[in-house]
């Protein structure tokens, strides 16, 4: 639950009520049928090849090429950074409003945002463990956050004050037909989806995966959904239509609004911002940890350089892969504010739901592929990944773009670039005994455990 919800509801759900208008909750609801479906896929392959390794193996199982499962373990690593740097634009929005700045600057904006992501570093830095139970903290206030958000929407509806009636009004700005402005609202709203597949990095910590596992991440997936659609119902119940589309701080998120317009004699809206700082860096701080480790396994794998592997010698923190990644993120969040200019939580959510779109469309036809293997393991209706497949590379595509989101293919694009040249680089000058991902099933590994 914690993986799933966070930075994504108080990214899109403004984005969403400007496509679609009162149906907000819709794309949040074909979102998760799309979600489902990949994850009936994942759980297929988590509990046929219970490894750490997640997407990567499974498409170094059906596929058997070195440079697609190099690809694929990338574009995860991508997609956490982007994810993360996200989280730190709403995060320094939400921050300096709490601190009284309600319209803070481009230049104040930047300088939270990246000396947050120097905050994760560090707490990365420090140790996987101690970030975990810090994540145990921020999972509860984030559900808290949302709580709020769910809470003054009811009170408001149970008043009169409400318009509920507007949540079946369809609108959309460009006169798009019901299909195109979900479809676009579905790409957008998928960002708010992502985080379910972390968990099959976890499966070797479960007893009996093959029963619990299922369970565990359809009941995850279910609750969420359920949480986004109340929170976009209290959004349109409480905001006026003509204010819907344009929240007070584009980058804090719509929620802050609903707080606002909901309870103004009330002193909530003194520490939601503060929540939501919380709700957000919890968001940031797995991504980071799961980009971090994904490098530090790929350097051990010998497919990127293997200075990117080296760890620190007492707290064993992969310090050289934490450091790329960050300035990773410090580039983008510079780039997208400073030199495109658009929003980072705008451009940076759709490149991550674009690069795991990808990884989920590979994952599904691995799944197709896989299903030959004898193995036992959970098995879906073959109708499922298909389904999966097709619905994932639909929503890839740029008609599922406004013209300002064409931004994401570019960060995209330029990200995978980086990687190819280090591997390209890597393959020239490093030539390991026993090949490139000779060990895949261990990729994912805690440099802690290292015995070296």
């Amino acid at each position: 639950m914690g993986d799933i919800l966070g930075a994504g509801v108080y990214a899109v759900t403004g984005r969403l009520a400007g496509q679609v208008g009162g149906v907000a909750w819709l794309p949040f609801l074909v979102a998760f049928a799309i979600a489902t479906l990949t994850a009936y896929s994942y759980l297929g392959l988590v509990t046929k090849y219970p490894q750490a390794a997640g997407a990567a193996l499974y498409a170094h199982k059906a596929f058997g090429v070195h440079f697609v499962t190099f690809l694929v373990a990338f574009t995860v690593v991508c997609s956490g950074i982007t994810s993360a740097s996200t989280s730190s634009g709403l995060l320094a929005s939400n921050l300096l409003i709490g601190l009284g700045d309600d319209s803070p600057g481009n230049g104040a904006v930047l300088a939270v945002a990246l000396g947050f992501m120097l905050l994760l570093a560090l707490i990365n830095l420090r140790g996987v463990g101690e970030s975990v139970k810090f994540n145990v903290v921020l999972t509860i206030i984030e559900m808290a956050a949302l709580a709020i958000v769910i809470g003054i929407g009811f009170w408001v509806i149970g008043r009169g004050d409400g318009d509920l009636d507007r949540i079946t009004v369809f609108e959309s700005p460009d006169d798009k037909g019901l299909f195109m402005a979900v479809t676009i609202a579905t790409a957008i709203a998928f960002f708010s989806m992502v985080g379910f597949e972390d968990s099959v990095n976890m499966v070797e910590e479960t007893k009996n995966p093959e029963r619990i596992f299922p369970k565990m991440m359809l009941t995850g997936l279910g609750i969420a959904v359920i949480i986004y659609m109340l929170v976009a119902i209290s959004v349109i119940a409480v905001i006026p239509a003509d204010q819907v589309t344009h929240p007070a701080n584009e980058e804090a998120g719509i929620l802050l609004d609903v707080v606002r317009i909901g309870a103004p004699d009330l002193p909530i809206d003194d520490f939601f911002p503060f929540m939501t700082v919380f709700a957000v860096a919890n968001t940031a701080l797995i991504n980071m940890l799961m980009a971090s480790r994904l490098i530090y396994g790929m350097a051990r794998q010998h497919v990127l350089p293997p200075v990117l592997g080296k760890v620190l010698p007492k707290r064993r923190s992969p310090y050289v892969a934490i450091g790329f990644t960050t300035l990773l993120a410090f580039g983008l969040i510079i780039y997208v504010r400073l030199a495109s200019g658009s929003t980072i939580v705008g451009s940076l959510s759709g490149t991550t739901a674009l690069l795991l779109l990808a990884v989920f469309t590979i994952v599904n036809i691995a799944c197709l592929v896989l299903r030959r293997d004898p193995t036992t393991g959970f098995r879906a209706p073959t109708i499922v990944p298909v389904l999966g497949a097709l619905l994932c590379a639909y929503l890839l595509g740029p008609w599922a773009r406004l013209e300002e989101d064409m931004i994401q293919y570019k960060i995209a694009g330029g990200l995978l670039v980086l990687g190819v040249v280090l591997w390209a680089v890597t393959r020239l000058f490093f030539k390991p005994e026993g090949g490139h991902f000779a060990d895949i099933e261990h990729m994912d590994i805690d440099p802690t455990d290292d015995p070296v």
